[in-house]
């Protein structure tokens, strides 16, 4: 399995309407995008004050590192990409295969 993790930080010009929409855009990647085998998402809570900007991350679960391929270079990935990226003061992206579960 391949987790590609996907952490947003907003430019001060994105607006709460501009954030929602990307958002939805995002979460609706999983009904189009047949390689995506698991999504979910959240917004920072941790009182560490460690987080460097970033708010929203996004973790997608890929059956391999081929199907994570074919993701990213999906239309409707790009078409979303495409949207985010004015938005976006920073993105971090890791990806890693699993090397199992406790």
């Amino acid at each position: 399995m391949v987790r590609h993790i996907v952490l947003f930080a907003y430019k001060e010009i994105a607006r709460l309407d501009d954030i929602k929409e990307l958002h939805r855009r995002f979460t609706a990647l999983p009904g189009l995008i047949k390689e995506i085998e698991a999504f979910e998402w959240g917004i920072n809570i941790s009182p560490e004050n460690l987080n460097e900007g970033y708010t929203d991350a996004y973790v997608l679960t890929f059956g391999n590192l081929q199907r994570r391929d074919s993701y990213l270079i999906h239309p409707d990935h790009q078409a979303f990409s495409a949207f985010a990226g004015p938005l976006l003061e920073k993105v971090l992206v890791f990806d890693y295969e699993t090397e199992g579960t406790f």
